[in-house]
């Protein structure tokens, strides 16, 4: 197949999703053509099946910004032209769905079909499109695609409990390329951040207010005084000062490190002994699903989609958003009693259930079904 992917190219988790189902679908002979504004982040160009296109996104004076959505939608009719996709993926309803339908409708007049597959992935729903001035056009571009797939469970309750959805969604959950994500033999670097043998807990996120990083902070106070632990918190983004400034008001600045924005993660997550994540809303939980490949549990909030991945008992513990006095008990009862190594066996095993081998072929799947069903139609 000849599959174009659009998607944002940053470290989000819709983005790094898209580069890695792209990559997996190259590998496995698809010729697959990214469209976006710029190189995603994890794209890289060692197969002969990926290509990138670059969207020019000029400025005019007419316009105070500059209309992406439209230069998209051209880009996106030149490329299933010039190298004939079979089928566009947009990731995100807006604007990309949308894009695509305008881009459906105008080759449609030159003789073109070209099925649309959109993935919700999160905010595009709980955020962005429950806005009343982006509803219709989420709704519209959802229920015009040919196929729709979300991330979780939850996502697909969320998406039809707010907007007026006929079309239906099939759950294609995230996934892990266990191949890169798995436990590495980094003692050397364990070691060198915590020299007497104390327990180290992660944080990896975009440090925004929905990630509650304050509670990471908090629930690692309260851990470090019964178990001697360290504290990293990897990425970086508009809450990282005031979450300093609190490391500081709390006494434990000597015990966290903050090590900004990381491409191999993975090398981290191998010397990580928990994982918190108690965001106050997650369509799925990809960090998690990272750190659990890397045999870390993880001590997370219940929100959104993370309950699907993170089995409460077994892979680590989910709370009600907000309880750092239950997420700090759960993390000392992992640390104590040599209960650790069988968590990190069991998060391992569960994060084997989302090996890209395993969920590729169902969106190979649903390729073509959605293929079968556009080119049947009369």
């Amino acid at each position: 197949m000849k599959i174009g992917i659009v998607c944002y190219p940053t470290y989000g988790g819709s983005g790094v999703v898209a580069t890695e189902l792209g990559k997996a679908l190259a590998n496995e002979g698809h010729k697959v053509h990214f469209i976006t504004y710029s190189q995603p982040t994890r794209l890289d160009f060692f197969s002969e099946n990926i290509y990138y296109h670059k969207v020019d996104i000029r400025t005019y004076p007419l316009f105070e910004y500059p209309p992406y959505e439209l230069a998209l939608a051209s880009k996106m009719v030149n490329i299933v032209q010039v190298e004939k996709l079979d089928l566009l993926h947009v990731h995100y309803a807006i604007p990309h769905a949308s894009a695509a339908y305008m881009a459906k409708q105008i080759l449609a007049t030159k003789g073109i079909r070209i099925p649309v597959v959109t993935t919700l992935h999160g905010t595009d729903i709980t955020l962005v499109g429950k806005d009343e001035s982006y509803e219709p056009v989420v709704s519209f571009s959802i229920n015009q695609s040919d196929g729709v797939t979300s991330v979780s469970h939850d996502l697909k309750r969320e998406t039809y409990e707010h907007f007026d959805i006929q079309n239906d969604i099939e759950v294609i959950p995230n996934f892990i390329d266990l191949n890169r994500f798995k436990k590495q033999k980094k003692e050397h670097f364990k070691k060198a951040i915590c020299p007497n043998d104390e327990k180290l807990i992660i944080h990896t996120s975009n440090f925004r207010k929905v990630k509650r990083v304050d509670d990471v902070v908090k629930v690692f106070c309260k851990v470090n005084k019964v178990v001697p632990s360290k504290l990293l918190l990897v990425g970086d983004g508009p809450e990282r000062r005031r979450i300093e400034d609190l490391c500081m008001e709390m006494g434990i600045i000597e015990d966290v490190r903050f090590l900004g924005k990381l491409e191999a993660v993975e090398e981290v997550l191998s010397v990580g002994d928990l994982f918190m994540m108690p965001s106050e809303k997650e369509s799925f939980g990809l960090a998690a699903l990272e750190a659990m490949a890397c045999e870390v549990p993880v001590i997370s909030s219940n929100a959104g989609g993370i309950p699907e991945l993170n089995v409460n008992g077994i892979t680590g513990f989910t709370s009600e958003v907000g309880n750092v006095e239950e997420m700090a008990k759960n993390a000392i009862h992992i640390f104590t009693e040599n209960r650790l190594p069988i968590f990190k066996e069991n998060a391992l095993k569960r994060a084997k259930e989302f090996d890209v081998t395993n969920i590729l072929p169902v969106y190979e799947a649903h390729y073509e079904k959605v293929l079968d069903k556009v080119m049947n139609v009369v």
